[in-house]
Parts: C-alpha cells; sequence; structure tokens
C-alpha cells in the first residue's frame, strides 16, 4: 500500500501521540501548522518535521500533503474541514467531528463531491478487540442485544475559561466525552437510534456538565449513557444480550473484554490488540481507505452520533455562539 504524507494542524496532546505512532513504526508527520506559530516550530523541532507552514493556507495550499489530522478545538472543525476538503486533501478530524448534524452534512458532501476521505478519529472504530467483538456478535453466539449502559466521567476543576467548560470553545460534557460513549453505543446496536431523551445539569459557564442519555432504536435495542465533566467515572461499557453479557473498562482504546454467559455465569477473556497502539491502527485503516483498499472509517456512524448529540442539545435548547451566527 502507498505511503501517504501526512500534516498536524493544532500541536495539542493528541497530535503528539500521533506524531509519536508515526515515529515508533518508522514514520513522520511532513508538515505541521498552528495557531501560535512559535508552538509549531518547536513541535516540528520536537518530531523532525520538515515543514511549518506560516498559516493554514500554505498548509491546505501544499500539494506535497495528502491526509491532514486536524486537532484545533471543536468550533473551528467545520471551517478548516471545508478548507481542507476543498483544497483536495483527506481529511481525519479529532472528535466531535463538527458542532452539529447540518455541519457535518455539509463536509460529507464535499468530501464525495471532491472524492476525498473524511472521517471522524474515533480510537475505538479501530482497536482490533471492537473488530473482533462484532465478528462475535454477528455470530449470534451471544442471542439478540438488549442493553447497552455506558459510563464516562472526568474531574474537571471549575475553569470556566478552560476548553471544557467555555462555550466560545465549544465546551461542554457531550462533546467532549459523549462523543465516545456515543460511538461505543453505535458501534453495537444494529439499527439507528430513533428515540432520544436526556436530562442535563448546566456548569456555570451555561455548558452541559453533566446529562444523562436514553436511546432506543426500532429493533428495540435499549442505550443509556451517564456523563460528567466534574466527578470521575470509570471509563466502563456493558453489552447485554441473551445469552450474556459484555464488560469493556477504559474502553476508548481498550484490549481487553470480558464476556459472562447468562446459564453458568462462566466467564471468559477476549485480548486483541495493544492500546499503546491506538492512534498507528486509526493511521492505518486512513491509509488504507485513502489507497480504495476497504473504508473502516465509519463515518456513518460518526454521521449517526452527531444527529443524537444535535437532537439532544436541541431538545436543551443549548447552542454555541458560532451556530447562532450560521443558522
Amino acid at each position: 500500500m502507498e505511503t501517504y504524507r501526512w500534516a498536524v494542524l493544532g500541536c495539542g496532546s493528541i497530535a503528539n501521540e500521533l506524531a509519536q505512532a508515526m515515529q515508533s513504526h518508522g514514520r513522520a508527520i511532513s508538515g505541521v501548522a498552528n495557531r501560535t506559530h512559535a508552538n509549531a516550530v518547536s513541535f516540528a523541532k520536537t518530531y523532525g518535521i520538515p515543514k511549518v507552514y506560516e498559516n493554514t493556507a500554505d498548509l491546505f495550499a501544499d500539494k506535497e500533503i495528502d491526509i491532514i489530522y486536524l486537532s484545533t478545538p471543536h468550533n473551528t472543525h467545520s471551517q478548516y474541514l471545508n478548507e481542507a476538503l476543498r483544497h483536495g486533501k483527506h481529511v481525519l478530524c479529532e472528535k466531535s467531528i463538527t458542532l452539529n448534524s447540518e455541519e457535518l452534512a455539509q463536509a460529507k458532501a464535499l468530501a464525495e463531491q471532491n472524492h476525498l476521505i473524511l472521517a471522524e478519529a474515533m480510537t475505538l472504530y479501530h482497536m482490533p478487540l471492537y473488530k473482533k467483538l462484532q465478528t462475535l456478535v454477528q455470530s449470534g453466539s451471544l442471542g439478540s442485544l438488549r442493553v447497552v449502559q455506558m459510563n464516562f466521567g472526568s474531574y474537571r476543576e471549575y475553569d470556566m475559561g478552560s476548553r471544557f467548560y467555555n462555550p466560545a470553545l465549544a465546551g461542554g460534557a457531550l462533546l467532549d466525552i459523549g462523543v465516545y460513549a456515543l460511538s461505543f453505543i453505535r458501534w453495537f446496536l444494529s439499527e439507528t437510534p430513533d428515540q432520544v431523551s436526556s436530562q442535563v445539569k448546566y456548569a456555570p459557564s451555561g455548558v452541559d456538565e453533566q446529562a444523562g442519555i436514553l436511546l432506543m432504536n426500532p429493533a428495540g435495542e435499549l442505550a443509556t449513557a451517564t456523563l460528567s465533566l466534574h466527578a470521575k467515572q470509570p471509563k466502563r461499557g456493558t453489552v447485554s444480550f441473551d445469552k450474556g453479557y459484555i464488560e469493556i473498562y477504559d474502553y476508548p482504546r481498550a484490549q481487553q473484554a470480558t464476556i459472562t454467559y447468562t446459564e453458568d455465569g462462566r466467564q471468559e477473556t477476549i485480548a486483541c490488540g495493544d492500546t499503546a497502539d491506538a492512534l498507528w491502527y486509526e493511521i492505518c485503516d486512513m491509509e488504507q481507505a485513502v489507497s480504495g483498499m476497504g473504508n473502516e472509517m465509519h463515518l456513518d456512524y460518526t454521521a449517526d452520533v452527531m444527529d443524537v448529540m444535535t437532537k439532544i442539545r436541541k431538545s436543551w435548547g443549548f447552542s454555541y455562539p458560532e451556530e447562532h451566527t450560521t443558522r
């Protein structure tokens, strides 16, 4: 398979992880841009990146870049996605990929029009464990899916200027951590959820600090998610079927799951892949999709999750400043 030339826009923690993943497999990022140019220079020096762009326009115009990894704040994604796609770049974007389903639909249409791959960097879609579990579930050995239960809670100090709590940076539990829980749920559901309800507690800044979400699809599969930015919870997912249930901890990059069988209580551990290679699996699947050798980026699941999150925020009557100006 062809080796592609990557650039990163944004120099945060995930961009560092991406660079490290490439280095560990003998690869290197080709270019970097960042809002603060000095940070891009420092990032390039750390990882031996040959190109540091003065601005985003120079990055998008560079014909020697094939794929852009976008790791800027949520509220900038839509603008950068569209620019990159108009310039013929494939894009792997940090989650949440956009603020709402309308923005994502626009970006999807642009990607299709230009025959490009657009995807959200949702690690669990690429972990070997989830692919193995999907095969197991589809075999029917666990019976029909009944309930998915999700937890994701972080304790973030009250700093209303931070990206977690600042509405101007599209903060809040739903877009920051809820996207993981809902992506996990969508991975296992056999159909798209069509019934959505929720409860919310707001932070002093006005963004969603905590939320409880209840979903159901036409197959009668039920899912719940409990989210918090101000109370630590285990990153735990439970997927319950007629004949047993699957438990997964630290699920965004999980390498192990436990199955408990209903009939006799017998437990089985399934281990597959390596948490340390989470970003590398993502890189490989993206390059495979770009090469045309098969697309496992699951943009359809991303769109379903974004649709759910958009419906939830509309039910709360909560929107971000960018949405006020574009609608």
